[in-house]
């Protein structure tokens, strides 16, 4: 897992509880709607970390084959990362 990866899903841990303490703390209030949205915006990049941004793109784009995309791009992410370490 890449620093930045990690960064991504640190921050959707800290969007989740943030946003679930919220909600607890406003309990009954119109706001909780508001803050339990951002909780599960907050889901998958806990979750997924930066690939939400590439599944988001395939998805805008109408690709059909969100998941083909997803795993031919960590697939050539893999082979140019082995591809540098033979050298």
């Amino acid at each position: 897992m890449t620093r930045r990866d990690l960064q991504w899903k640190a921050v959707g841990f800290v969007l989740t509880t943030g946003s679930c303490a919220m909600s607890l703390a406003l309990d009954g209030s119109p706001l909780m709607i508001g803050f339990f949205f951002l909780a599960f915006v907050g889901m998958p990049l806990m979750i997924h970390g930066k690939r939400v941004g590439q599944a988001l793109r395939a998805e805008r784009r109408g690709h059909y084959h969100t998941a083909d995309v997803l795993h031919a791009a960590r697939l050539r992410r893999r082979l140019k990362r082995d591809g540098d370490s033979d050298l």
